[in-house]
């Protein structure tokens, strides 16, 4: 048999009792605290769509190929290179772990090598490759180093030094070529100059 229904009166005691507000409050608490997540994640997706495309996105330059691209052009890698650079003067070939950016516009390497050079470093890894072979030189160091490095070698490389030296070599070429014309004039020889 079952037993027999409570009276109203013992079932607003009960219901009155503190542990059953408490449990009201708590699923209150936790439907309200789920409500606010689900409408703040709704917020941001939002916000993410509208200033996707605002001037802070960085831009990058296009995917061209990959490392597997260059494999597969291998025996003719010079030429595959050549194509990408005449399709896009700037891109990137990706590699596992990697990527690396490619250039052949002049304004881009202007702004490498000049005027926005210190951001563009060798850096560690590089320099503990190639010290071996140029040491602390201008191709291995960075910085202040790589200034100092520049400034000595920027004597050797004036215009003077440089035209002293370019005529030097022209004048014995030169010589050199006068020489071999007039041994083939006296032989009656036929001459090709590109030998």
């Amino acid at each position: 048999m079952h037993p027999p229904p409570l009276p109203a009166t013992i079932q607003s005691v009960v219901s009155s009792l503190p542990f059953r507000r408490a449990m009201d409050f708590s699923s209150d608490l936790v439907s309200l605290s789920a409500t606010t997540a689900l409408g703040l994640l709704v917020l941001y997706c939002v916000w993410r769509i509208f200033h996707r495309g605002s001037n802070h996105k960085k831009r990058y330059p296009p995917v061209a190929g990959t490392v597997f691209h260059q494999f597969l052009n291998f025996r003719r890698l010079h030429d595959y290179h050549t194509e990408l650079s005449r399709k896009h003067k700037t891109f990137r070939l990706l590699a596992p772990f990697r990527q690396q950016i490619y250039t052949s516009d002049p304004t881009v390497i202007e702004y490498i090598l000049k005027t926005n050079f210190p951001n563009y470093g060798k850096g560690l890894f590089n320099y503990q490759i190639i010290n071996d072979l140029f040491g602390d030189g201008i191709f291995a160091v960075d910085g202040d180093r790589w200034r100092h490095q520049r400034k000595l070698a920027s004597y050797e490389f004036s215009t003077k030094v440089l035209r002293d030296f370019s005529g030097a070599v022209f004048k014995s070429n030169a010589v050199k070529l006068a020489h071999t014309i007039s041994k083939s004039v006296i032989a009656n020889k036929k001459l090709d100059i590109q030998d």
